[in-house]
């Protein structure tokens, strides 16, 4: 019976190779083709085996929602009153404080809307990347306009970005009053001071937040400083000062989950984009290539980091397993022993708890990976060879559908490590506009047992090819099986 159930998910599995080449995956062209590439396989999607870890429910845009509808209640934290520091604090700051709105060109209808501040007496702005993404990735879809606290309003020109620590530096037609310093140093905070946040929450009307500085958030590829204060939708880009009015970071993003945790980017970074700005003549025609260019940076620092040492292994039942927990990524894990299920499943995920922002739509520089080690004792062997191929899947990977990225590219094989056979699944993504970026989806099962599966699934989006297949070499060459079991 067990060689007969064997024979069956070797069937099943081999139903889905006709056509797949048997040791490489293509490397697909920047916009491929539907069914480019000889012996390259388009999967039907279906729902993956294991979900995998998803972003962190962190709240990046800087935009704010639509008004809440005649009887909806908008469940966002409202700011709480300012004290009377804050008052004053806002009156000499109101005048550099902007909210910067992307507008469609085709009717300047509203798109979206965050915040700004002009540094010193120039007139240079600095928001978020976020808040005028729309413009540097679509130019001519998308334009913006800033907005003063007295409601005076102007063009914006785009002149620089920082994708990695999201950042953006515009021009103006106005000066700044001098309120607004930006240090040509770090500025040292000690945990626990306060701090004053600016901007346009929901857009509502321009507003102060008052909160305190928590550190710097460890679990990040880049850093950032917590704020233990309300920063709501539309704050995206504005100032966070001190008591003195020096700018310490810049408001980026909330949690979710959490209760006044926010998050600013530090003014290093705002400093070193600004001595960018101060050596150009212009701005970049076109911010495609100098986005790619940073993502292909990013990438190169975040895969070195991830592979500086060989992948940990941890026990699954009999099965070794790959995982890497380090200070970017954190694992879980959770099993349904308990559930009135007729098989018995345990899951272990690990996954970066960031990503870079580089649209609504597309979020990149992100690593998981996840385990399932499904067994039972009920069910007879071709039953469970059964359920076994069924949860055993291939979806297209993540992201089916985003016009950012082109159709997937899926290779499928039978690899042997040294103790252990796989069924191996291999999906490569390019991006449209980011030359040289690709995300890959790694899908494996094993195929030495008949009452039992480990099933497991890698993503690492924005990489270069070589270094996707670098990632998913390594993961694929360390599964094995325990010896002692």
């Amino acid at each position: 019976m067990k060689h007969l159930a064997l024979a069956l998910i070797l069937s099943c599995l081999a139903a889905g190779l006709a056509g797949a080449q048997s040791d490489m995956t293509p490397r697909p062209a920047a916009v491929p083709a539907a069914g480019r590439g000889a012996g390259a396989t388009t999967l039907p999607l279906i729902p993956p085996l294991v979900t995998p870890p998803h972003l962190p429910p962190s709240a990046p845009p800087g935009v704010s929602p639509s008004a809440p509808a005649p009887g909806e209640v908008d469940d966002q934290d409202a700011l709480p009153p300012p004290s009377s520091a804050a008052q004053d604090l806002y009156a000499a700051a109101r005048g550099d404080l902007l909210q910067i709105r992307m507008l469609l060109k085709n009717g300047h209808t509203q798109s979206t809307v965050g915040s700004g501040f002009l540094v010193g007496s120039g007139n240079l702005v600095v928001t978020n990347y976020h808040v005028v993404s729309q413009m540097a990735l679509d130019p001519d879809v998308y334009t913006a306009e800033y907005v003063d606290t007295d409601g005076n309003r102007g063009p914006v020109e785009l002149m620089a970005v920082d994708v990695l620590h999201d950042l953006a530096v515009m021009r103006i037609d106005r000066n700044g009053s001098g309120f607004f310093k930006v240090p040509e140093r770090p500025v040292r905070l000690n945990q626990g001071q306060r701090l004053y946040s600016l901007g346009n929450p929901l857009d509502l009307g321009f507003a102060i937040s008052e909160g305190a500085y928590n550190g710097v958030v460890k679990r990040s590829f880049y850093d950032q400083l917590m704020f233990g204060g309300p920063i709501n939708s539309g704050m995206s880009g504005g100032p966070s000062v001190t008591g003195n009015g020096v700018v310490a970071g810049i408001n980026v993003s909330k949690r979710r989950d959490g209760e006044s945790v926010s998050f600013l980017v530090p003014v290093r970074h705002a400093q070193e984009l600004l001595r960018k700005v101060a050596t150009q003549e212009r701005p970049p025609r076109d911010f495609n290539p100098v986005i790619a260019a940073q993502l292909l940076a990013h990438q190169r620092e975040m895969v070195d980091r991830l592979l500086e040492e060989p992948l940990a292994i941890k026990s699954m039942g009999p099965y070794l397993v790959p995982v890497r927990e380090s200070g970017q990524l954190r694992c879980w894990g959770r099993s349904n022993i308990k559930a009135a299920t007729a098989y018995t499943s345990d899951a272990m995920s690990c996954a970066m708890e960031a990503a870079v922002y580089v649209s609504a739509t597309q979020q990149t520089g992100h690593v998981s990976m996840t385990h399932q080690y499904i067994r039972s004792d009920s069910l007879h062997p071709l039953p469970f060879a059964t359920l076994a191929s069924r949860l055993f899947r291939t979806d297209q990977p993540r992201g089916a559908g985003n016009a950012r990225l082109a159709k997937p590219h899926c290779t499928e094989r039978f690899v042997h490590t040294r103790t252990l056979p796989l069924r191996a699944v291999t999906c490569v993504r390019a991006y449209r506009k980011f030359e040289g970026l690709y995300n890959f989806t790694l899908l494996t099962a094993s195929t030495d047992a008949a009452e039992s599966s480990l099933q497991s699934r890698l993503d690492i989006s924005g990489v270069s090819y070589d270094n996707g297949m670098r990632v998913t070499q390594a993961f694929l060459g360390a599964f094995g099986r325990n010896p002692r079991r």
